[in-house]
C-alpha cells in the first residue's frame, strides 16, 4: 500500500510517484495525477502530498498540499486474524471554490465515492491473489 508508485496499478485513473528520496517516514513527498492522458497532455489535476504520520504496520497519513486537493488522508490497517485485516481509507478534505466548488462536489461526489470503493476492491484482489509483495504493506 505504501509502495507509492505501485498504487497506480489499483487506484482508478491515478498515477502516483514519489518525489525525492523516500525514507518511508514522515516528510516523504508524493505526487498523484488523477485524470486521463490526452494527446495534448492530461485532463485532470495534480495532488501533491507530504507524509505527516507513519506508524509502521498500522497507518500512514498524508497532508494534501495542492491547489485542488487540500486536507489529509489516512490508510489504517486493523488486524482481524492471522490471515486477514481491515483497511480503512479516510479523507478529510476542504472543498475549494466557495459555493461553486461545493455545488460541483455535490455533482461529482457519487463518482468519487464509487472510484474509491472500486480502487479498494481492486487492491484487495491484488493482495488476495498474491500479486503484491511485502513492499506494499503499511
Amino acid at each position: 500500500m505504501t509502495d507509492w508508485a505501485r498504487q497506480s496499478s489499483w487506484m482508478l485513473a491515478t498515477t502516483v510517484r514519489p518525489v525525492g528520496p523516500q525514507r518511508k517516514a514522515v516528510g516523504d513527498r508524493l505526487e498523484a495525477f488523477t485524470g486521463v492522458k490526452t494527446p495534448l497532455g492530461g485532463l485532470g489535476f495534480l495532488d501533491t502530498m507530504v507524509v505527516a504520520d507513519w506508524v509502521p504496520g498500522r497507518s500512514v497519513t498524508v497532508v494534501h498540499t495542492g491547489r485542488v486537493v487540500q486536507g489529509s488522508g489516512t490508510f489504517a490497517v486493523t488486524p482481524r486474524s492471522k490471515e486477514s485485516c481491515e483497511l480503512a481509507w479516510t479523507e478529510n478534505l476542504r472543498i475549494p471554490g466557495g459555493p461553486a466548488g461545493r455545488l460541483l462536489w455535490l455533482l461529482v461526489s457519487p463518482f468519487s465515492h464509487w472510484a474509491v470503493r472500486y480502487s479498494l476492491q481492486k487492491f484487495a484482489r491484488q493482495v488476495e491473489s498474491g500479486s503484491t509483495d511485502s513492499a506494499t504493506k503499511v
